[in-house]
Formats: structure tokens, C-alpha cells, sequence
């Protein structure tokens, strides 16, 4: 199910339609924020996850703020100011750590992991989100996952549990 554009288009905005036979939002790739919150011993004990309008693509599942990259727009600008955007994070309140990139043959979405620097509190700031919510790492893989997010899951959660 979708619906229309709830803002005026941005230069990025538009679906690709990939090589490896499905259609991806954002015509220059996409970039998406995972916020981590650590234990006084580094250890990662929660994720921000948003959980998206039943309308959206993938709707209903769970994932990462995130969208399409504008033009001259870094991945970590793109998924700081989505993040923004959808979960009202304030990008000065977090430290940038690393970026996972996701390669198909015609777009890549990179998945940008940061820690919390101060006390954040998510919350739903357009209507592309049903929640917007700190899930406890062990939770995560229990929801049901945005498929390209889940899919990397373990991956990420294995570089989290490094840094």
C-alpha cells in the first residue's frame, strides 16, 4: 500500500528499479541511522528503531530512521538529517562510530552506526512512523524486521558488540 508524498519532493527522492530485480527508494542510494546506547562498560544495551506507517514501503515492520540521499549529501549528512526528521534526534547529540555499507547493482543503502553522546529521547516527528522507540538489543531480532534490516541484523549487532 502507498500513498502520496506527504512533503514536496527533494532532488533524491524517486524509486530505482535494481538490476537484482527489486525497487529501492532513494535515486542516488539511501543512508539510515542506527543509535546505539552503551553501558558504563561500552557495552550496547539498546537500539533506536522506528516503527513504520502501515502505508510506507514495508510497512508495519521495524528498522532504522532513514531515507533517500540528496545530491551532495554524505551518508552519514543523509541519515543524521533523517534521523532528524523522523525521530527528532539531534544530530550534535550523537558521536558517529562506523558505516556498513549494502551494495546492489544499481543503489546501496549504507546503514550509519553512531552512539549516544547525551540523553536522547526519540519520539514520532512526521507521519512516516507509528513509534519511534529505544528497543533493548537481546529485542530486536524478536520484531518484525524491515527484511533488508533483518537480514543484516546479526552482522551489525556483531560489530556493535566489538566497539
Amino acid at each position: 500500500m502507498t500513498a502520496p508524498l506527504r512533503h514536496e519532493p527533494k532532488p533524491g527522492d524517486g524509486w530505482v528499479d535494481c538490476r537484482c530485480g527489486h525497487r529501492h527508494w532513494g535515486l542516488l542510494g539511501a543512508a539510515g541511522l542506527l543509535l546505539v546506547r552503551r553501558d558504563e562498560r561500552g557495552h550496547p544495551t539498546h537500539v533506536v528503531l522506528q516503527h513504520r506507517a502501515p502505508w510506507s514501503h514495508h510497512g508495519g515492520t521495524w528498522g532504522v530512521p532513514g531515507g533517500a540521499r540528496m545530491p551532495g549529501e554524505s551518508a552519514a549528512q543523509a541519515a543524521l538529517r533523517e534521523a532528524h526528521e523522523e525521530a527528532g534526534i539531534d544530530p550534535a547529540s550523537v558521536v558517529v562510530r562506523s558505516e556498513r555499507v549494502l551494495t546492489h547493482p544499481d543503489w546501496s543503502y549504507t546503514t550509519v552506526v553512531a552512539d549516544e553522546r547525551t540523553s536522547i529521547e526519540p519520539q514520532v516527528t512526521d507521519d512516516e512512523s507509528v513509534e519511534v522507540a529505544w528497543v533493548a538489543v537481546v529485542d530486536v531480532a524478536t520484531l518484525p524486521l524491515l527484511p533488508a534490516f533483518g537480514a543484516g541484523w546479526p552482522d551489525l549487532l556483531a560489530d556493535l558488540q566489538r566497539h
